[in-house]
């Protein structure tokens, strides 16, 4: 298999089946959202979105916001970011 065929299946928060995607647009997508929330600290999904739509849809193969989705939730299931409770709009930062 090559490079560009390789596949993460995501993780769930809540247990859930994974999703099987493209390693190389997790890894894109993935690097992006930790280097924005390790720059301000604390962000709310929605800020967050944005930004990564903003910088990303210009050249990303493929709609960002799903992916976007789809591995937030995979780095809340990995303990690599939380979700803050009873914050509205809900708001993410690193784990600690």
């Amino acid at each position: 298999m090559s490079k560009k065929d390789e596949k993460i299946l995501t993780l769930h928060p809540a247990g859930k089946k994974g999703i099987n995607i493209s390693l190389t647009k997790y890894n894109l997508i993935k690097d992006a959202m930790l280097q924005i929330i390790h720059k301000v600290g604390e962000t709310t999904y929605q800020d967050l979105s944005d930004q990564l739509e903003r910088d990303l849809q210009p050249t990303f193969d493929g709609r960002v916001i799903w992916y976007v989705v789809t591995v937030k939730l995979d780095l809340e299931a990995r303990g690599v970011i939380k979700r803050i409770p009873r914050t509205s709009p809900h708001q993410i930062r690193m784990k600690k």
